[in-house]
This record gives C-alpha cells, structure tokens and sequence, in this order.
C-alpha cells in the first residue's frame, strides 16, 4: 500500500508545527504526519520562533528539547509558549531524546498537559499522542480560545503576552 492510498484518519483538517533542527527529522514527521491526514509546517529553531509559532496558526505542536549546541532550546520555547496567551492552550507534544531533562521536569511537562514521546519512537507511539492531543485540540474551550484568538488578530489587536516579548515596562 503506498501513502497515497493510505486512508485520512483522525488528523484531517488539523495544522501540526513540528519544531527540529535536523533536516531528515523534519522530514519523517511530515511523512508520517501527512500521511495520517494532518497538514504539516516545519520549522528549525530561529530567534523569532514564538512570532513564527503564531504566524503558523496550528492546532498542535510537536518540539524537541534539544537543538544542536543549544541545549534546552526547545525547553525555552515551550516556556514561552505557555506564557503567550494566544498559544498557551496549544496541545503539545515533546519529542525528544532528552530522557534526563524529561525526567526533571517531569512535574512541570505533566501539570502543563505536555504530551511525551521518547526517541527513538515507534509509530504507533507517535499516533497514540496525536490522537490524545487532538482531543484536546478539539475541546469546545481550545476551539472557543482560537476563534477569539483569530478574531482579535483579524483586528490588529494583541494582549500584551502575544507581542513580542522583547518590551519591558519601566515605571516613572
């Protein structure tokens, strides 16, 4: 059976940003991924991540910690993303070989709702999360959260944790 003929499953219509520095990564989640239904945007760490987070609009994320010489890169931006109100609802999934940083917070990754999957991985690892985040994607609250989300950027208006972060209030 070849992809092409493989059926849609539960990802269709659903937009997945995978966050990797490795090239061929990348590219196996986008087989993967397209090949259960869902719309794939790649993407390696960049100093405007967050801006390009929101930009790409999707309904889940799936980051690594780790990228190249920067070690817990991808632990930074799930900190940011948690703390931008127009994305901290996002279903997200970790994957990653980082198993020590994992285990260290652990705690933390479990009360954000934050998805795991070890490397290596099988498949059906991989689609077992997928599944679980996109019933969360699909909760009447993460869908209400969105479509207000997109209405104020239709708008031109951003609460003050979606700007770019880089303001600091100084007080008289």
């Amino acid at each position: 059976m070849t992809r092409e003929e493989l059926p849609k499953r539960f990802g269709t219509g659903k937009r997945v940003l995978v966050v990797n520095d490795t090239q061929e990564i990348l590219e196996l989640f986008t087989d993967i991924l397209e090949g259960l239904g869902f719309e794939t945007v790649v993407m390696s760490y960049a100093p405007r991540e967050l801006e390009q987070v929101r930009m790409t609009e999707p309904d889940l994320i799936i980051l690594d910690f780790i990228f190249g010489s920067r070690e817990l890169a991808g632990w930074q931006l799930l900190q940011k993303i948690r703390m931008d109100a127009a994305l901290q609802d996002l279903p997200v999934i970790v994957c990653t070989a980082a198993v020590r940083e994992v285990l260290e917070q652990q705690g933390y990754l479990t009360e954000q709702g934050v998805l795991v999957v070890l490397k290596p991985f099988t498949v059906s690892q991989l689609e077992e999360s997928l599944e679980r985040a996109t019933r969360i994607a699909d909760s009447p609250e993460r869908l209400a959260s969105r479509r207000k989300m997109r209405q104020r950027r239709k708008r031109g208006e951003a609460s003050a944790p979606e700007r770019s972060g880089d303001e600091v209030r100084q007080d008289a």
